[in-house]
């Protein structure tokens, strides 16, 4: 089996407009938090969000191909084309034959679905925009990336709740390792800052009506986001042939289904993830040097998040460094795992643990080393991120510094 590497990263989110501005929230400890501006929120019972101010799509793709496509394509567009550029690939039509696109999506074009039935229903307008259906198709960031480089290979999107751009990578890799393909654009877009998505979400009650505060004792919900991150992956054979200087390795990844309940988390499940991903990896609990913990900062994903760490990790649960990052960019649904893995990838790379913001005081449910509202600096070789989705659909990616 080959080896796997990442070799470029792009990343647009609240808390950073690319790779370099999140890798200095992280390390600051900057939220990027803010009222939310690009809906309307006025009857709401939340009004925070991790939206991503002032995009301009034009900025990255032309008027027309802006047009063709909903905000989360735009942003995975928009995310692959730093990645591309990180990883200094070179497209030669034997390459774009064998390379593949994999992403991940929750709920696709929830603006432009929400727009054709307030046109609809409100309006009264007996027409939508021609080009709806494509546009809300959660496969169409995939679409447009393949538009864009003129990709032939394996593409196609996951769409697995929360964990769907980390089952996205997951799957990448093993495709590259075991020969399928030499080259994966994969990871994850989401825009959910939609009037109707954000009432179904307030039905819900767990969003926060004030901040996201993971692990804290005073923990009262999750905030949600937007953003895409998008890496480039290729076998470590590839990489070194065309001169390319690898950022890190994938080397473990973890799947399971809870089969207990479709919104309440299992311990047992996802501790069974983490458990596979380690043992995909081959190492052992007390080699994990950081945890990108789901930490949504929900009563019950926290406490049943520690629980899962514990029956994982055994007594090394207690020494390892575990943070959620969602407390500064927001939860940011299908692309959660995608942007929850950059975080890691550049924490291990950059030899730094970020920090769970906002945290307040300790949980007797969650009892672990969260490094609370300071990011540390720490060298270590390993580093786990976890995504855990309603479905009780649980994925987590293993990651080696190089």
């Amino acid at each position: 089996m080959r080896r796997v590497v990442v070799t470029g990263i792009g990343v647009l989110c609240s808390a950073g407009r690319n790779r370099c501005e999140f890798l200095q929230s992280l390390r600051e400890g900057r939220s990027g938090i803010s009222k939310i501006e690009g809906a309307d929120i006025a009857d709401l019972r939340f009004q925070n969000g991790g939206e991503i101010k002032n995009f301009v799509p034009t900025e990255y793709m032309g008027e027309k191909a802006a047009d063709m496509i909903d905000r989360f394509a735009q942003l995975a567009v928009a995310a692959t084309r730093e990645a591309i550029a990180h990883s200094g690939i070179e497209f030669t039509p034997e390459l774009r034959e064998n390379s593949a696109i994999i992403t991940g999506s929750c709920v696709g074009g929830q603006g432009t679905e929400n727009q054709g039935f307030y046109d609809v229903y409100k309006m009264g307008k007996t027409r939508v925009h021609p080009m709806t259906i494509p546009k809300t198709m959660a496969n169409a960031g995939a679409s447009a990336i393949s538009l864009e480089y003129g990709i032939t290979g394996p593409s196609f999107t996951i769409a697995t709740a929360c964990s769907s751009s980390a089952h996205a990578m997951g799957q990448a890799y093993l495709m590259i390792r075991a020969g399928m393909c030499d080259f994966a654009i994969s990871g994850g877009s989401e825009a959910p800052f939609s009037y109707g998505l954000l009432k179904a979400w307030e039905a819900m009650r767990v969003v926060s009506p004030t901040v996201c505060r993971p692990f804290s004792r005073d923990r009262n919900g999750m905030i949600l986001g937007e953003g895409a991150a998008i890496l480039t992956l290729e076998s470590l054979d590839h990489a070194t042939a065309r001169g390319a200087t690898p950022i890190a390795e994938i080397v473990g990844f973890g799947m399971s289904a809870d089969a207990h309940h479709i919104t309440q988390p299992s311990s047992e499940g996802a501790a069974k993830a983490l458990r596979v991903a380690l043992k995909d990896a081959g190492i052992g609990p007390e080699q994990v040097g950081y945890v990108n913990a789901h930490g949504t900062g929900t009563n019950a994903n926290d406490a049943t998040e520690t629980r899962a760490i514990r029956l994982a990790l055994g007594c090394y649960a207690e020494k390892v460094p575990i943070s959620s990052t969602k407390a500064m960019h927001g939860h940011t649904l299908g692309a959660a795992g995608a942007i929850e893995s950059t975080a890691a990838i550049l924490a291990l790379t950059n030899g730094f643990v970020p920090p769970t913001i906002n945290f307040n005081e300790r949980d007797p449910e969650c009892d672990l080393d969260y490094v609370p509202n300071q990011a540390r600096c720490a060298e270590f070789e390993y580093a786990v991120s976890n995504s855990f989705a309603f479905g009780g659909l649980n994925a987590v990616l293993a990651f080696r510094r190089i």
